[in-house]
This record gives C-alpha cells, sequence and structure tokens, in this order.
C-alpha cells in the first residue's frame, strides 16, 4: 500500500471548505461561497482556499478567469492520514487505545448492528493476518 499522505491538520472553517471540494468534486470560489450555509465574505474563502493549496489539501487550476480548486488526495486517503495523525498524536501510536477509547466514550451512540459492524471488521482482520 502507497504511503498515506500526511498534509497538515485542519482547522473547523478548512475542514467546512474541504468537505465542500470532496462533495463537488472541484469548484471555484464563487460556488464555494455558495456552498456554505455560513460563508464568510468571497476573499476570505479564497484565502482560505489559498492555505488548504499551501497545506497539500487542495490543488487549483486556472480556468477561464477564476481558479478552481479540488481535493488533493482521494477523502479515504485524507481519513486515513487523520487517523493515523491521531493515534500517534493522542494514543501513543496504539489503535487499541483509540477503538477502547471510542468504545467507552460513545457507548451509548453505538447500536447493536454497530458493534455487530465492528466485530465483524475485528474477524476480518484476523483472518486477513493483521
Amino acid at each position: 500500500m502507497p504511503p498515506t499522505p500526511d498534509p497538515a491538520p485542519l482547522s473547523r472553517r478548512e475542514r467546512q471548505l474541504m468537505d465542500v471540494l470532496y462533495e463537488r468534486g472541484r469548484a471555484t470560489v464563487a460556488e464555494v461561497v455558495a456552498a456554505l450555509p455560513d460563508a464568510p465574505s468571497y476573499s476570505a474563502v479564497r484565502t482560505l482556499l489559498g492555505v488548504l493549496v499551501t497545506k497539500g489539501h487542495a490543488v487549483h487550476s486556472p480556468e477561464g478567469r477564476a481558479y478552481v480548486y479540488a481535493p488533493a488526495v482521494p477523502r479515504d486517503a485524507a481519513r486515513q492520514g487523520a487517523v493515523s495523525r491521531l493515534v500517534r498524536t493522542f494514543f501513543d501510536g496504539s489503535p487499541t487505545q483509540l477503538v477502547a477509547t471510542l468504545l467507552t466514550e460513545e457507548r451509548e451512540r453505538l447500536s447493536p448492528a454497530d458493534l455487530d459492524a465492528l466485530a465483524a471488521l475485528i474477524e476480518q482482520a484476523r483472518r486477513e493476518g493483521r
């Protein structure tokens, strides 16, 4: 498996912009502004998109007089990188500690079907020798 991209972490607003880019695939500044329910100004969104490009989360290309922005990596790869960072930063590199925390802290939100799905994933990982 290729290495997971590890771009810089995102602020809350940057995550909102990335959500728009992931949903649309690509978008201009005006399209991002229109897609945000509580959008800041056009120039603020343009600046934030530039920050996302600098951080390695987005790419841009000129199209006519506007730039079109798109995610730099597929959403699954970005998630994998974020989880890897989370495990390293808060759980001493231990996925077991992460899962234990989720099971403890999110207990009320986990349905029997969620628990069955998690058990099935653990069993699949065992069979695959991970």
